[in-house]
């Protein structure tokens, strides 16, 4: 599968998976209406995902000018869109689709918190929280029902270029140039790791597999810019003095005294990897994942365009 430009969403629907260009989100599976933004005047627009078109620009969606250029959205439910960007505010859109047109899009609230450009967002409405990535080096967690601030997630070293929410969890992994961050929905740190190595290998995706909470299958997954896929796995290290055991308690919570938890590599998938795991210095850059609904298969996708899968063993 091929895509004119980078891959920016992977949805693996129950009949079949849906691929968009960056800067495009699914809205609504069942009508093929998506969401996108990036042009040239910073205003959005709805297209049909069937055939492949722009049809709706939104005139009203001017009023997202005033916010200056759109660097990412989310889009949690047929009714609402949150798009940010170089305003350093989070925007909260309320919107209404009939038979492929659109009605309805009006500004239900702006969140502030940020001091720079807003550069990724993730939405949870089991957990209704929204994560929000920042060139200032913070995530903010919101409250997505009373919409309103919650904590800060501080302390990384470079812009915020990736998020992922934990639906099973509730765990949050933000990632900031090749730095994977775990944290709690409280905004406490868990774990932190550098995920990557080289100029070129800042984690661009990622994403959960969620099997069940209690499954030790249940893994991270970065793509990174080098075009390496990396797999990482949680663990638990003895800290404490011999004595009686303090056994940790649910992969889903904070470590527990007199044990520290711990980002390990598992395995790295390479497309371009020869039989002497040689790799090709123009691997293209990872820009997007998912999971099938079976979690039998990984999909993959790339800044050419290209969608690709491994078998999960």
């Amino acid at each position: 599968m091929y895509l004119k430009g980078p891959v920016g969403q992977i949805l693996c629907l129950e009949k079949e998976v849906v691929v968009l260009e960056r800067n495009r989100l699914l809205l609504s599976p069942p009508l093929g209406c998506f969401f996108s933004w990036g042009f040239p005047d910073n205003s959005c627009a709805f297209g049909n995902y069937a055939t492949d078109k722009v049809c709706m620009t939104f005139a009203v969606c001017e009023s997202l000018c005033d916010w200056g250029e759109t660097l990412c959205a989310a889009c949690p439910n047929l009714t609402t869109v949150i798009t940010a960007g170089t305003s350093a505010v989070v925007c909260v859109w309320d919107v209404a689709i009939t038979k492929d047109k659109l009605t309805h899009m009006k500004l239900r609230q702006p969140l502030y918190g940020h001091t720079d450009a807003v550069t990724c967002l993730a939405v949870s409405e089991i957990h209704s929280v929204i994560v929000s990535g920042s060139r200032d080096l913070t995530c903010i967690l919101w409250d997505m029902e009373e919409l309103s601030y919650i904590t800060q997630l501080a302390g990384h070293t470079t812009s915020i270029s990736a998020l992922a929410i934990n639906e099973l969890t509730g765990e949050i992994v933000s990632c900031a140039g090749p730095l994977l961050y775990l944290w709690n929905m409280k905004g406490q740190l868990l774990t932190c790791n550098e995920a990557s190595c080289g100029p070129q290998a800042d984690i661009l995706c990622v994403s959960f597999t969620q099997r069940h909470e209690w499954d030790a299958r249940n893994v991270i997954v970065t793509g990174c810019g080098d075009g390496i896929i990396r797999i990482w796995r949680t663990e638990y290290t003895r800290t404490q003095l011999p004595g009686p055991p303090e056994e940790p308690v649910s992969p889903g919570s904070c470590q527990v005294k007199g044990w520290e938890r711990h980002l390990v590599l598992c395995q790295e998938l390479n497309r371009s990897q020869t039989g002497s795991q040689r790799r090709f210095k123009n691997n293209p850059a990872i820009t997007a994942l998912a999971m099938s609904r079976s979690h039998a298969t990984l999909l993959a996708g790339d800044a050419w365009g290209r969608v690709f899968t491994w078998i999960c063993e």
